[in-house]
């Protein structure tokens, strides 16, 4: 496959991925409560390892080990720090709005915005290396997951049908291939590989500011360990993945 192939065909299936929301109306407020934490803390941990365990080394392999690399890491970091204070967005994984969260088409344009970087990062990531951008896909749908459950979920709590929030979900999501392909145009007149530490910097800042606070603290042990546990399953998966691939 081509890197374009690559690029369109992965953006389309993450893009299919906010349909999962729909998922929702099948579990029961319970059953989501319980399943949506896990899963945000093995994002987390994928998160984490594919910044460190893959788009960090691919790009010291093709810039140097620089300072541009980490500037371009902090930059990546900032840039979604800037998105949560201008535009209010932030990461809710509660079936109901248990957070100060964006209402409707303000949580939809900063998803949308967001899936845009994500998908500048991972084209990026592609057009340097396949496998880094395998796994910067990886890490990046990995979290997508229970991203689209919370939004589907606060949506349907503000008011909105399910039909309705399917379709808008879906939509925004579409900006992610869009992000994609306009790093694939770009790569014609410029070295796009400091997308590659922009999107490390953004998956640390999603794992650490948004994600590891929703599942670090919890009134009980168990849940405590099953967090600990679910993240450091994300930590292995990406390593593991690096080891089988790169030895």
């Amino acid at each position: 496959m081509t890197e374009f192939a690559w690029i369109l065909g992965s953006g389309l299936v993450m893009s299919v991925i906010a349909l999962v929301g729909g998922l929702g109306m099948f579990l029961s407020e319970q059953t989501l409560k319980r399943l949506l934490l896990p899963m945000v803390a093995m994002a987390a941990g994928t998160l984490v390892g594919g910044a460190l365990f893959h788009m960090l080394p691919t790009a010291v392999e093709k810039m140097g080990n620089t300072t541009a690399v980490y500037a371009w890491m902090c930059g990546g970091f900032l840039s979604f720090f800037v998105l949560e204070q201008f535009l209010q967005w932030h990461h809710c994984h509660a079936v109901t709005s248990e957070h100060k969260q964006p209402l409707g088409y303000l949580l939809l344009v900063a998803d949308g915005v967001h899936n845009l970087v994500g998908g500048l990062a991972v084209g990026g990531a592609f057009l340097l290396d396949i496998r880094a951008g395998i796994a910067a896909w990886l890490a990046a749908a990995a979290h997508e997951i229970p991203q689209e459950l919370g939004d589907f979920g606060v949506l349907v709590h503000g008011g909105w049908s399910t039909r309705q929030a399917l379709a808008f979900n879906f939509l925004s999501a579409l900006t992610f291939p869009l992000g994609g392909l306009l790093a694939w145009a770009a790569a014609e007149s410029i070295d796009v590989a400091f997308l590659v530490p922009f999107a490390a910097g953004n998956f640390i800042y999603i794992a650490a500011a948004d994600l590891i606070p929703e599942v670090k603290e919890h009134e009980k042990i168990s849940a405590n360990l099953v967090h600990f546990v679910s993240l450091l399953i994300g930590l292995v998966a990406m390593g593991a993945i690096r080891w089988a691939v790169h030895g």
